[in-house]
């Protein structure tokens, strides 16, 4: 048993919420999603990030790849619903210098106005647990998916008891602000169970053992598309 699933904000979009999650360290997360994504077998291509906020991914991406080089062209295609967020990132992706590499546009993920089949890779950290109903997005980024191409999502997954996610607060945020510390609780009592999670991928055409629990506070989905027959 986990405690009941509370919705919060679907898209944070006030200058403070965007300026606290920009400010948060998230550098390790994010090196570490980078690093099991080249291992997962990404190498490059088309790609698309689901709910970049201020695109620190894709500038992890990028900056791995410059150490570790892909055996193809890379293009990331970042989107988020959060203008804020949005604005930011177009901030970070200029200091960073990878404005070549990386776009951003304002989508809504529930309702992506991308081609079918049009993307190599699809990506996402934390925006299934903002997705009132998640098998939405979840469905709309298989569409998107070109057939053997890998879908790599992560996102945080529902303790079981309110003194676990007091525990994952402080261990986690416990140096932040108290309006990061806040965002980071709501976020974990909005996320999935790795049940739950397994259960929409399933649905959308995938194994559960696709997902697996990947630290103590995330799972991952990481999947290839099969190849459609002749």
């Amino acid at each position: 048993m986990s405690i009941p699933r509370t919705l919060e904000v679907e898209v944070m979009d006030t200058p403070q919420e965007a300026l606290d999650y920009n400010r948060m360290d998230h550098a390790e997360v994010n090196r570490l999603f980078a690093a099991d994504l080249r291992s997962a077998g990404f190498d490059g291509g088309d790609v698309l990030d689901v709910g970049t906020g201020t695109a620190l991914i894709p500038i992890e991406i990028c900056q791995q790849a410059k150490i570790g080089p892909l055996s193809r062209r890379m293009r990331i295609m970042a989107v988020d619903l959060a203008v804020e967020m949005l604005n930011l990132a177009r901030y970070n992706l200029e200091i960073h210098g990878v404005r070549e590499q990386v776009q951003v546009s304002q989508v809504d993920a529930k309702q992506m106005p991308f081609a079918t089949e049009m993307f190599d890779v699809v990506i996402s950290n934390s925006i299934v647990h903002h997705i009132p109903e998640p098998a939405r997005v979840i469905a709309e980024c298989v569409r998107v998916l070109r057939p053997g191409g890998l879908m790599f999502i992560r996102d945080l997954m529902r303790p079981q008891t309110e003194e676990q996610v007091r525990h994952f607060v402080q261990q986690y945020t416990g140096q932040e602000n108290p309006h990061s510390q806040q965002m980071f609780g709501d976020s974990l009592r909005a996320a999935l169970t790795l049940e739950e999670i397994r259960q929409l991928v399933v649905a959308a055409g995938a194994p559960a053992s696709s997902v697996q629990a990947t630290s103590d506070r995330h799972w991952t989905w990481s999947w290839r598309k099969p190849e459609q027959a002749n």
